[in-house]
Formats: structure tokens, C-alpha cells, sequence
């Protein structure tokens, strides 16, 4: 047990030596990684404020149904009853002329004109039903729901359904798809030239130690332990290009938020954003890490084991 924590330590301690020794390559190796990781974790972020926007515009989206003065209660209860039942309603609220009156007046509170003009003895507000759906690909089906001639019979104005907001979660959602799609494929193609590097890099380095390696596998060095310290250094490489790209995300929102000093930024919520990366921060490094030390150790292992079975005979 003693000899194998001594072997691991000795493996730790070469590849560190050989980053050092390699430094201008290992530059040029974590420089890629860390475009690559730091346009992963801005897609991460960027898709989740997108989400957000989207919810928060889908939250204020309903259809509104303005009842004639006419309607008797059975027959608001009975629609009521009829619009909850549909499996594409989240919920259903009513509210009466009184409660109508007592919104608008809310929502005019500075208006004085607009105050004077309605009260509770000359109130035009009709009784209103407004109705959130499920989905928002559902709202369709709640509308044909309503617009059916017997209920058409019991409004008094056409339907509200919050048409322009639906058309700012359409091109939300289509900017989210597009965003989406680059990023994949801008994370895969400097993956593979991240892969490409570490690989060459490591390469090189076997080619300059090509005679030491060979010594020591004559003087039976076990693969791993050939292995080893070119595997450690390329998890270095991943390491720090992890912590680089961390950084980066981070001075980009200290700088968005003390230079633009706004919480938006188009579709982009700023504000949000930040908010998200600092919620989610020791999850997103470690995410990073993982992902840099696989990126790293997957490319040494495929370079190492190349030279390991075509240069060195195995015993």
C-alpha cells in the first residue's frame, strides 16, 4: 500500500514538472480549453435567463371573457364550472363588476379624469372571467372553447387573449433556439480543436522524452506509470482553464453591472443573469472542473495510448 501511494505521489509530482517544463505549449492548450469552457457555461446562462423571460411573460398571459350585465349567476357558474373542467386551464378567475371597477381604479390611481369618468352609479365595466392556460400552445384551444355561439351569447366584447405578448415569447423562444444551436455547435468545434491540441501537446512531449520513456519501460515502468504524469498534466491544463473561464463569466457581469449600470440588455435580463450565476456558482465551477479535467485526461489518455501501442512493445 505504501509503494502505491509513493508510485501515485511520484505520478503527481512528474506531471506537474512537466506542465511547468511545457509551459508555452500547455498556453497554448488552455487557451482553446478556455473558449471552450467559457462559451459552454454563457449558453448555460443565457438559456436560463431566456427561460425566465419566457416564464415571466407566459405568467401574465391569459384569456379574458367580458360578460353581458344580462348573464344571471347560474349561468356564470355554470361556465365557470365548464372552464375549469378543460385539462388546457391552469385556472380560472372571476371577477364581477364591482371588483372590475375597484382594478381599474387601481390602475388609474394618478388619473383624475379617468377616475371621474367611472364610478359605482355610471360603472361600463363588465363582469370578467379571466382564464390562464396550462401551456401556451393551449391557448388556442381555450378560445375555441369560448367562442362557441352559446357562449358568445353571454359576452358582451370580444375575447382578450394578450395576442402581443404571445408574439414577444414567439421571437424569445426562436432567439433561444438560434442562441442554442450555436453555442452546440461553436462548443463542439473548439472542443475538437481543444482535443486536438492537449493531443499534439502531448505528443510533442512524448516525442522530446521518446528516449527516457523508452528507458524506463525497458527497465519495466508499468504503463500507467509511463501514462500517469502525462494524464496529470493535461488535468491541470483542465483545471485551470475551469477556473479561467469562471473568472471570466464573472468579470463580465461585474463589469455589465457597474459599466451598463442597467438591468437589461435586449431579451437579455442582466439582472437575472448575474443573480443566476451567483445562485448556481459552486455548482457551475464544478461543472467546469469536471468538464476540463474529462476534456484533458480524455486527450492524453488517446495520445499516450497511441504512442504506448505503436512505439513501445508491451512486456
Amino acid at each position: 500500500m505504501k509503494a502505491k501511494l509513493t508510485t501515485f505521489a511520484r505520478i503527481i509530482r512528474t506531471g506537474m514538472v512537466n506542465f511547468v517544463r511545457n509551459m508555452w505549449l500547455a498556453i497554448a492548450a488552455m487557451a482553446i480549453m478556455i473558449i471552450t469552457l467559457t462559451i459552454i457555461l454563457f449558453s448555460i446562462i443565457v438559456n436560463a435567463t431566456f427561460n425566465n423571460t419566457v416564464q415571466q411573460i407566459t405568467s401574465k398571459i391569459d384569456v379574458s371573457v367580458f360578460l353581458k350585465d344580462s348573464v344571471t349567476p347560474a349561468q356564470t357558474d355554470t361556465l365557470l364550472s365548464e372552464l375549469r373542467a378543460l385539462p388546457s386551464v391552469k385556472s380560472v378567475t372571476y371577477l364581477s363588476k364591482e371588483q372590475a371597477l375597484q382594478v381599474y381604479e387601481a390602475q388609474n390611481a394618478g388619473n383624475t379624469q379617468l377616475q371621474q369618468a367611472i364610478d359605482e352609479t355610471n360603472n361600463p365595466l363588465p363582469a370578467t372571467i379571466n382564464i390562464k392556460p396550462a401551456n401556451l400552445d393551449q391557448i388556442d384551444q381555450i378560445r375555441n372553447f369560448v367562442e362557441q355561439p352559446k357562449i358568445l351569447a353571454l359576452q358582451s366584447n370580444p375575447v382578450s387573449d394578450s395576442g402581443d405578448q404571445r408574439a414577444a415569447i414567439s421571437k424569445i423562444t426562436h432567439a433561444t433556439d438560434i442562441l442554442r444551436r450555436v453555442g452546440v455547435t461553436a462548443v463542439l468545434v473548439f472542443a475538437v480543436i481543444s482535443v486536438l491540441i492537449i493531443f499534439n501537446t502531448i505528443q510533442m512531449a512524448i516525442f522530446n522524452r521518446r528516449d527516457e520513456l523508452q528507458i524506463m519501460r525497458l527497465l519495466g515502468a508499468s504503463t500507467w506509470f509511463i501514462r500517469g504524469p502525462f494524464v496529470v498534466e493535461s488535468i491541470i491544463y483542465g483545471v485551470l482553464s475551469a477556473i479561467i473561464s469562471v473568472l471570466i463569466i464573472n468579470g463580465i457581469f461585474v463589469t455589465a453591472s457597474s459599466s451598463l449600470q442597467a438591468t437589461s440588455f435586449g431579451l437579455l435580463d442582466i439582472s437575472y443573469s448575474q443573480s443566476f450565476f451567483e445562485s448556481h456558482y459552486w455548482l457551475l465551477l464544478t461543472m467546469q472542473l469536471m468538464l476540463g479535467i474529462f476534456i484533458g485526461a480524455a486527450s492524453s489518455v488517446i495520445a499516450t495510448r497511441r504512442y504506448l501501442k505503436f512505439k513501445m512493445p508491451k512486456k
